[in-house]
């Protein structure tokens, strides 16, 4: 790839066919932007400019793109009308002086499955063949909606008619274009330039590489190995085809790597993430963003894992973990919630109803139920009773709570931060501790209790 190679991106289409308020190409699979996927793809490819065209008063687009890539170098040119994908480069046209002698590798947005292989494959036939022109090209079981591939009698490239141009036989071609094109940028430039409109008023691509060709100009196709580098979606129904072929081929991908999903029901592992041998993924299990889970876990059911590291051996029945860290052996659930930066130890148990927030848990540590264990520091084989709360917020600030080792926090205790339990103390049940206590010391914070003898009959 050259320097002066660049990318652009079509993301100006309507969402009309979605009935939604945000552009298509924002339509997540697998829980990532369409979009962002097919940016990846050319950055991977190692294009460093990138041209994005998106709709008039876009702001959405750009702003996922620019946190997605901040070092990436991505320019956004808006389409003042949607009037074709060759009006759409034309909006790009300041972007071509980067591209002075290079290349121009066209995309769409809604077609996340595009990968850097396929680009760099059409790139070397396209630039060792010296096409002005190189149109990526599959063969399809369906090609409906897409543009046949013309050859003539020699099988030669001739060029792209689109559906609604097509007679009773072109129809019938199921070698169609991708979308995708590479040109040489003066080739694209001028081809796009000098383009009549067709009946609508609009400017196609098709008719530009079908201008390049009747020039004299050498076209030609790069026919992909991996027809799935075309799907897009144009409604809810395609997107919801794109994102069950997305999960089942990453459902896939992890079987082969040694990991046992019995059923496939419910369980969404999307892209990135890395999960050991052995481990069992249950049924609604979902696990998402930049995720490791280590061997001989069991993960689920029903359980939700999103920036997570899980150690080995470690098992989360309907658990939801949020950026933390559950270390080897803990056991946890069901119905738990670990959020943003917690640590629970090894062979830690957390059980039905307990939460924990920005908490480090050390090993051993049991808190069986119905406990929220807030902004704390908890040393080696606590016990937490039922019912406690360490109670992290006073009105106006949050404190920290901090337990030694072996303490035994008696049922339905408050712990008001700032607190330290000194190793090996406990606190009785119903207190509510509102000072340090030192350590091997037992901790009481309640009244005494008082019989009203005969007080019913009183009333």
């Amino acid at each position: 790839m050259n320097k002066t190679d660049i990318a652009i991106i079509m993301a100006g289409g309507s969402s009309a066919l979605l009935k939604s308020a945000h552009s298509p190409v924002l339509a997540k699979v697998l829980g990532r932007p369409m979009i962002s996927s097919v940016a990846e793809a050319a950055l991977l490819a190692g294009i460093e400019t990138i041209a994005v065209i998106v709709p008039a008063g876009d702001t959405e687009i750009s702003r996922l793109l620019t946190r997605e890539y901040p070092e990436a170098n991505i320019e956004f040119f808006e389409q003042s009308s949607p009037l074709g994908t060759a009006h759409a480069v034309l909006a790009a046209k300041n972007a071509f002086a980067k591209a002075q002698g290079g290349n121009v590798l066209i995309l769409n947005g809604d077609t996340p499955f595009i990968d850097a292989s396929t680009i760099n494959s059409a790139y070397s036939l396209h630039t060792a063949s010296g096409n002005g022109a190189t149109v990526i090209s599959a063969t399809v079981t369906n090609p409906f909606g897409y543009g046949r591939i013309i050859r003539d009698q020699g099988y030669k490239f001739a060029g792209i008619v689109e559906e609604a141009d097509a007679d009773s036989n072109i129809k019938k071609i199921t070698e169609i274009s991708s979308g995708t094109y590479w040109f040489k940028a003066d080739v694209l430039l001028n081809a796009v330039e000098n383009l009549s409109a067709r009946e609508n008023g609009h400017f196609n691509l098709v008719d530009a590489v079908s201008d390049i060709i009747k020039s004299g100009i050498k076209a030609d196709t790069f026919f992909a190995p991996n027809s799935d580098i075309i799907l897009g979606a144009n409604d809810r129904s395609q997107l919801m085809e794109l994102n069950e072929y997305a999960k089942m081929h990453t459902i896939r991908y992890h079987l082969s790597a040694g990991v046992e999903i019995p059923y496939s029901d419910g369980v969404v592992i999307e892209k990135g993430v890395t999960i050991g041998p052995d481990t069992c993924i249950l049924p609604g299990t979902i696990i998402k963003g930049n995720t490791t889970i280590g061997k001989n876990c069991v993960i689920g059911p029903n359980s939700v894992i999103d920036d997570c590291f899980i150690a080995d051996n470690v098992k989360l029945n309907q658990t939801q973990c949020e950026q933390c860290v559950v270390k080897s052996g803990a056991n946890i659930g069901p119905f738990v919630h670990i959020r943003p930066n917690s640590v629970v130890g090894e062979n830690v148990h957390l059980g039905n109803f307990v939460e924990v927030k920005n908490s480090n848990i050390d090993t051993a540590t049991k808190v069986s139920h119905l406990t929220y264990v807030g902004d704390s520091d908890v040393g080696k084989r606590v016990n937490f009773g039922c019912g406690t709360v360490t109670v992290n917020y006073s009105g106006k600030a949050k404190y920290r709570t901090t337990i030694g080792d072996d303490v035994f926090i008696g049922c339905n205790t408050n712990l008001v931060a700032p607190v330290n339990i000194g190793n090996g103390a406990y606190t009785a049940a119903g207190s509510t501790i509102t000072e340090d206590v030192p350590e091997d010391s037992l901790g009481i914070a309640r009244a005494r209790q008082v019989n009203k003898i005969g007080w019913k009959l009183s009333k």
